[in-house]
């Protein structure tokens, strides 16, 4: 797959970050990936705080990512997005869903939900579309639902290859709000992406069975899709999922990343099937960015997941 949106259109990228807790190195991979492929095609790379989920936000963290980025020398282009101030939006395009009947009311809890679904997916139950018809009158609205019919989403992934999804068996008519929170992120990451062109969305292989969804959200709403690539995740050393405590690569944990950041930097690049030279990591960070920038080979991603070099 060629890194580039189209002949005429400049690559518009993105790093997406939640701030639910410090930066760590599965989420520097997927800047480090996100900001030499869109600077690789000679396009833009913008930042964006998916800080939808207040409670869950922790205070102080998306000025220390932004400073830590900073520092590890990335330059992004324009002002950050932060979700929290963008819930008209997706109040607009859910409603414009509703409008248009292809979404509806849900009142099912998840326990009824557990005790019909067919079958569980990797992402929760599959719904089996008790609500389609409407809400019955024993119960309340909880749930905006989106319809989905008997149709196969699928997509050439930059690194893993052809992916696809039949979504009403995956898992049926799926949540893009919930009366008691925020909108789905579903929603919000296709809403986004549309109002920043981002045509590129580099990020890790956690979301890969996510993006059919989003998928067919820009279908509904007529926008046009991105190039997707899924890096491979990180792990711990014993093979298990990386959680955010672990790794933290964060000015405020400390870390001394004028010092530190090439070789910080040299390990994602490594993680990554790249082989930057051992001397840059002594280098400002920001020669380490550009070297990843002039020679980082697509090819030579690998497809599975394993632990961050040290």
């Amino acid at each position: 797959m060629r890194n580039s949106a189209s002949e005429n259109t400049p690559v518009i990228g993105r790093f997406a970050p939640s701030p639910t807790g410090p930066l760590h190195v599965g989420s520097l991979v997927a800047a480090v990936g996100s900001y030499i492929l869109a600077r690789q095609a000679g396009g833009l790379w913008f930042l964006r705080m998916e800080d939808l989920d207040l409670p869950r936000v922790v205070p102080g963290i998306a000025a220390d990512m932004l400073s830590t980025l900073e520092t590890l020398g990335f330059q992004w282009d324009g002002e950050v997005f932060y979700q929290s101030r963008r819930t008209d939006y997706y109040r607009e395009a859910a409603d414009e869903l509703v409008r248009r009947r292809l979404a509806y009311p849900c009142g099912c809890t998840r326990s009824e939900i557990a005790q019909i679904a067919s079958a569980p997916h990797e992402d929760g139950l599959v719904y089996p579309g008790l609500c389609r018809e409407g809400v019955p009158p024993d119960k309340v609205e909880r749930a905006l639902r989106v319809k989905v019919y008997d149709e196969v989403i699928s997509f050439q992934d930059g690194i893993m290859g052809l992916y696809g999804q039949h979504l009403t068996a995956s898992c049926g008519d799926f949540v893009i709000h919930r009366a008691d929170g925020p909108y789905a992120y579903h929603l919000a990451v296709v809403v986004d992406d549309a109002a920043a062109g981002v045509n590129q969305v580099v990020r890790g292989a956690d979301l890969l069975s996510s993006t059919p969804r989003q998928i067919y959200l820009q279908r509904l709403f007529n926008y046009s899709t991105p190039s997707y690539w899924h890096l491979p995740l990180v792990t711990g050393p014993d093979g298990a999922k990386l959680s955010k405590r672990d790794h933290a690569v964060s000015l405020a944990h400390g870390r001394d990343l004028s010092k530190e950041g090439g070789k910080l930097l040299a390990g994602a690049l490594r993680f990554l099937g790249q082989s930057p030279p051992v001397a840059l990591e002594k280098a400002p960070p920001a020669e380490m960015l550009q070297w990843g920038v002039s020679h980082l080979d697509v090819a030579s991603i690998p497809k599975k997941p394993g632990p961050f070099p040290l």
